[in-house]
């Protein structure tokens, strides 16, 4: 309904959303620069992340041009750019 803030509300959700995207994207950024490239998998276990923020993250850097990926079978493998 107008007035009742609920946009305003949506808005401060979606950036927070978009705040921790971000971080996650740090984290994982951050692990490929300690150990170089990893998989999906060693990278879920060693962050301890939920596969969609996990994904959602890799999507992130690969948007912005920040690793790359590799796909043999189901096994992705990421590294930094």
């Amino acid at each position: 309904m107008p007035g009742d803030g609920s946009q305003k509300t949506l808005m401060d959700m979606e950036e927070k959303m978009i705040d921790v995207i971000g971080v996650d994207a740090g984290r994982i950024w951050n692990e490929l620069e300690l150990h170089g490239e990893l998989t999906t998998a060693v990278l879920k276990k060693s962050l301890g992340m939920a596969p969609f923020d996990l994904n959602v993250a890799i999507g992130w850097l690969a948007r912005e041009d920040k690793v790359l990926l590799k796909r043999k079978g189901n096994t992705i493998k990421l590294r930094l750019k």
